[in-house]
């Protein structure tokens, strides 16, 4: 059995369920430069590799990620439209504002994300030696 709220919801918004997803998207890319930060640096620390290839290769995956954060934050900026219609609260309940405060949590979840790429960053890039 169909419930006609349901239909009604998705069909103002069918974006919306794509939303829910995007709002993970920059913590993901957070948690995958983390892993692939720190599981390349035990690697490369643990076979006696060369410290310098790590942080060109660090680099540039740091570089590559704050990228994708900057561009999804750019996204969701546009998501929730706030230059256009300059309202701030969305506490109304309305498919507008559940479709706009997804924007507004992505974006500041990508500012967040943004910044632990550049935390998790600093430690393999400011090390000199693996002992």
């Amino acid at each position: 059995m169909t419930d006609i709220r349901q239909i009604k919801n998705t069909s103002v918004y069918p974006s919306e369920t794509t939303s829910v997803w995007r709002i993970t998207f920059a913590p993901l890319v957070w948690a995958l430069h983390f892993a692939i930060s720190y599981g390349a640096t035990a690697l490369v620390c643990a076979k006696g590799g060369q410290v310098g290839a790590l942080r060109l290769g660090l680099g540039g995956v740091t570089a590559v990620a704050l990228l994708a954060i900057i561009w999804l934050a750019w996204r969701a900026w546009r998501h929730w439209d706030i230059v256009r219609d300059r309202d701030w609260e969305n506490d109304a309940g309305t498919n507008e504002d559940r479709h706009q405060f997804l924007g507004h949590a992505a974006f500041l979840l990508a500012i967040i994300s943004f910044i632990g790429v550049a935390y998790v960053s600093l430690p393999p890039l400011l090390i000199q030696t693996c002992q």
